[in-house]
């Protein structure tokens, strides 16, 4: 056997620049941590501005594994389950926690929602089904994090607020797809310019503190239909013409 192929054999700077990558991805619990006590301060434009470090996180660190090849010499390290515990304190429990604590839900049905999502979304990531073929999301992917940031921009009734939340619980595991933005191939170049365009005004939208005008609103809204109903859009209408 070539024993070039043997983690052992290889230089000890490669081996270690595959586990720096595993380092990177876990800075992202300490950006959700920083994100947690920027919550609990009910400093919510400085807690989603750490959530979107931590959303940077996760959008390089994949392509770095796959550049530097982490799988083959780091085996004794998953990057996946890494992957997923971080994931779910920046997408999950972190906004479960501002969604909860902000008044924003009817108080009665806060902390029921509040379990609800965490324990949605811990079944929806252990579940193998999560991403179809095409990697679009199965149901709504726990994105809790974009939903907290709707519902912090939109300010709705706390009736409103807390239906939304519900439907978004039991949509978890509904049959019906959700764009992956930097996955799918269909319409890739559209979906990026509509995601840095996104980007753009997300970060325009935390720096002014959620106090942004109408036009800023219904962009940010138009895209995240695009996300959340393009797929939905597309098979209907070939439905249609079949």
């Amino acid at each position: 056997m070539d024993q070039i192929s043997q983690p052992e054999s290889l230089p000890e700077r490669m081996r270690t620049a595959a586990f720096s990558v595993h380092i990177f991805t876990a800075l992202g619990a300490g950006v959700a941590l920083l994100a947690m006590l920027e919550a609990v301060r009910e400093h919510w434009a400085s807690m989603f501005g750490w959530l979107g470090v931590a959303l940077i996180i996760d959008g390089i660190d994949g392509p770095l594994a796959r550049k530097l090849d982490v799988v083959r010499l780091q085996p004794n390290w998953s990057g996946e389950v890494l992957d997923l515990v971080v994931d779910f304190v920046t997408y999950v429990f972190v906004p479960a926690y501002a969604i909860t604590a902000s008044g924003m839900l009817l108080p009665l049905a806060a902390p029921i929602l509040g379990i609800g999502i965490v324990v949605s979304s811990a079944l929806y990531f252990a579940d193998r089904r999560m991403k179809a073929e095409d990697n679009h999301f199965r149901g709504f992917p726990a994105l809790w994090n974009a939903a907290a940031f709707y519902l912090f921009l939109l300010h709705l009734p706390p009736v409103l607020s807390t239906l939304a939340v519900a439907t978004l619980i039991a949509l978890t595991f509904a049959p019906f797809h959700v764009l992956h933005p930097l996955r799918v191939v269909r319409l890739r170049w559209l979906t990026l310019w509509l995601l840095a365009a996104w980007a753009l005004l997300a970060l325009y939208t935390v720096a002014k503190g959620f106090m942004v005008g109408t036009s800023v609103t219904v962009a940010l809204c138009v895209i995240a239909a695009y996300i959340v109903g393009s797929d939905t859009l597309i098979r209907r209408v070939r439905a249609l013409r079949a």
